[in-house]
């Protein structure tokens, strides 16, 4: 199968690159540096930027299925995702008229995405997190995920967003809690090897097309 991969150099993407690799795939990412250090031989890669419309067309291009790890790397505004996802949103829709429609792409979101991701957390909990630190500190994070949520929702693409609370850099678990409608009751973090692992298992996947996941410990 063909993937393209979005964000492969970050932390949550290069260990979503090497699942890819192992899984026997054909990889295509794209990198802003002229030196990808990751999987040598085994990916192709293009060099630009995610904000680049032919860069990113080029990256798409003939794929089964798109990746996108790509997020704010702080917790200023950056606009990253609202630069970036509509220009992969349009090189996937645009191939809808050739022999080989881009339609799949899984992206990493966050619980903040939605307003009804707390549901399931004690009424104090939904308090402090939505109305101080949505406000605050993830202020702008929040608005890009936000955002792109939007964007795949009226793309009419087989979109599947991937949104877990916060992110560690723990071993693999292999298990995890799922949920479709909000966080699992005291959800609090999960490692980014497992949030890797559970996207790669949405390529054969139906479950969630068209949908946000939740997935915590």
């Amino acid at each position: 199968m063909r993937v393209a991969i979005f964000g492969a150099s970050g932390a949550t993407g290069s260990l979503l690159t090497r699942r890819c690799v192992k899984g026997g795939h054909h990889v295509t990412v794209l990198v802003r540096s002229r030196e990808f250090p990751y999987f040598a031989g085994h990916v192709c890669v293009v060099h630009g930027s995610v904000f680049d419309p032919l860069a990113v067309a080029d990256t798409v291009r003939a794929a089964d299925v798109v990746f996108s790890t790509l997020g704010a790397r702080s917790l200023r505004r950056e606009d990253v995702l609202e630069r970036a996802v509509p220009l992969i949103v349009q090189a996937m829709q645009e191939t809808a008229t050739t022999h080989k429609p881009v339609r799949r792409i899984i992206v990493l979101g966050s619980a903040g995405a939605l307003p009804d991701s707390l549901d399931f957390q004690p009424a104090w909990r939904r308090w402090i997190v939505q109305k101080i630190i949505y406000k605050t500190v993830l202020k702008w994070p929040v608005a890009s995920q936000v955002f792109q949520y939007k964007a795949l929702s009226t793309s009419g693409l087989d979109w599947t967003m991937v949104m877990p609370p916060m992110l560690t850099n723990g071993p693999l678990r292999g298990r995890c809690c799922v949920d479709g409608d909000a966080l699992p009751l005291n959800a609090t973090h999960i490692s980014r090897a497992d949030v890797a692992a559970f996207m790669f298992q949405q390529i054969n996947s139906p479950q969630w097309i068209r949908k946000g996941v939740y997935i915590s410990y």
